[in-house]
């Protein structure tokens, strides 16, 4: 059967202090949905400041994206300044950059205080280009303009010839996991407690409820329809990333300027390559890990791979991560998502802004981050485009004729047929053995598609990820998909699971 999870560099050596599962009722001050690095970060900074919280975790603690990231703490988000103050001015981006770096250096300060073995280091983060490179150089002007010192510069580190690269000075990079290790001990965490429902100032898990002042959602995407309708304003990408044992030498860390273009990363003695991106659903050919071993081939001939894994990423309509008030009428109610591929430097700039708010304390960088915020000129291309994403998912890839037999599915893989006059999802293993789910994902209704690369039904709209077997990968879908079972008469149908 299908290995659909891949171990990440980061779990090799790292495990976290057993935790129970909520069950009862209670009060406390503050419930953080989420046990990931942005959850137990803000509920770190909330205890400092006096708050009581308890976090409920679906699965283990630091279980979703936070082990697959490739953990560069940087202000630089590819080349995105020079856009953002055409789309929201000077100030704002300005205050983008400042809350970025100040993240930097609060991650700085927070090691040493505490002590905290991570493998932390300051070093630059470069973006760079293979081809045109008047982006770059509007790039180096825009940042300065927001007060980060960047530079221009033809010289690189890496094993093939590049047109140029923006340099940014003194960001980072750590372990996220060993960082954990010290910020999870002190905080009440509850695992196994998945979040069915909020309702005003109460959390209903599977086995229990809690009643709180404040409500903060951290589980990457929000998994409630409304309100404020994030499914609307957002989509998922994944991204792939191979661990490879090289002594190759880099000065920083790297990413490509092109949206599925390379990034690079040391940690010990591995590189960490990642790249071959693309939206959530959108993968039926697979291919994604091959392209990165054939690069890897290319310019790192004696690496040898220990590891690869992938990672999902929320993308906004104007590209600002969404941290704040959920809702205009949820008041007690706050979210954090929306980070792109940056969800470290995201996750304490979010922390710090929403314990700031809790706790009263005025933050300079609410007003750009806030989820309430639209700008038009901004928003309305992309907002065209999740629209029609949706419409395709939702209305037109149901219509869309499929076919009618089990042969149609070839040994490894999975397909949408129809049988007896109903559309599902059969998955057929090595051994011609079958599995058939409800192919229609349980958030929206959108019929989902299979990701060959992971052996996974993956949803277009909204990125929900499942299982051959239809269990719940990744949210928003709050539930897995239903098995099936149906009467085909075929010697195959005898087979399914």
């Amino acid at each position: 059967m299908p290995s659909n999870r891949f171990t990440s560099i980061w779990e090799k050596d790292v495990s976290f202090e057993a935790r129970e599962q909520w069950q009862g009722e209670a009060s406390v001050d503050t419930v953080i949905i989420g046990g990931g690095i942005t959850g137990l970060l803000t509920g770190f900074l909330l205890k400092q400041k006096g708050v009581d919280c308890i976090i409920l975790e679906a699965n283990e603690t630091a279980s979703g994206q936070t082990r697959n990231t490739t953990a560069k703490i940087t202000s630089f988000h590819g080349l995105m300044y020079d856009q953002l103050i055409k789309d929201f001015g000077e100030e704002k981006a300005s205050l983008y950059a400042k809350a970025n770096e100040e993240a930097i250096t609060k991650y700085d300060n927070l090691i040493k205080e505490n002590s905290i073995s991570c493998n932390f280091s300051r070093l630059p983060a470069y973006v760079y280009s293979t081809g045109d490179i008047s982006s770059l150089e509007k790039e180096v002007k825009a940042a300065a303009a927001c007060g980060i010192p960047a530079e221009y510069t033809d010289k690189t580190t890496l094993p093939f010839p590049v047109k140029g690269a923006v340099k940014f000075p003194e960001q980072a990079q750590f372990h996220p996991l060993k960082f954990l290790q010290t910020i999870e001990k002190p905080l009440t965490i509850y695992v196994k407690s998945r979040v069915i429902g909020i309702d005003k100032d109460t959390v209903t898990t599977l086995n229990g409820k809690i009643k709180a002042k404040h409500i903060i959602m951290t589980s990457h995407y929000p998994f409630l329809i409304t309100p404020g309708y994030y499914f609307a304003r957002m989509h998922q990408e994944r991204s792939y990333c191979l661990g490879l044992k090289t002594p190759y030498p880099l000065d920083g860390t790297y990413k490509e300027d092109k949206k599925s273009g390379y990034s690079f990363r040391r940690y010990e003695d591995f590189l960490i390559l990642g790249g071959s991106g693309h939206r959530t659903g959108e993968n039926k050919t697979g291919g994604q890990y091959e392209a990165l071993r054939s690069f890897a081939r290319e310019h790192f001939p004696e690496a040898e791979e220990k590891y690869f894994w992938s990672a999902q990423d929320c993308q906004t309509l104007d590209g600002i991560p969404y941290i704040g008030k959920f809702s205009d009428q949820t008041p007690n109610w706050y979210v954090a998502t929306g980070f792109h591929k940056w969800g470290m430097t995201t996750a304490m700039v979010a922390a710090e802004l929403i314990s700031d708010m809790i706790t009263g304390k005025e933050n300079p960088y609410e007003e750009v981050f806030t989820p309430q915020r639209f700008k038009l000129t901004a928003s309305i291309t992309s907002l065209l485009n999740e629209t029609g994403h949706s419409a395709v998912g939702l209305v037109l890839k149901k219509l869309k004729p499929v076919p009618s037999s089990l042969s149609a599915i070839e040994e490894g893989t999975g397909r949408v047929i129809e049988l007896e006059g109903e559309k599902v999802g059969v998955y057929k293993d090595k051994n011609n053995q079958l599995f058939a789910v409800d192919p229609m994902c349980p958030h929206l209704g959108c019929q989902l598609e299979w990701n060959e690369e992971e052996q996974t039904w993956d949803c277009p709209c909204h990125g929900s990820r499942f299982n051959y077997d239809g269990q719940l990968f990744d949210e928003p879908s709050n539930n897995s998909i239903t098995r099936r079972e149906f009467h085909e008469e075929s010697p195959e149908a005898e087979t399914i699971l």
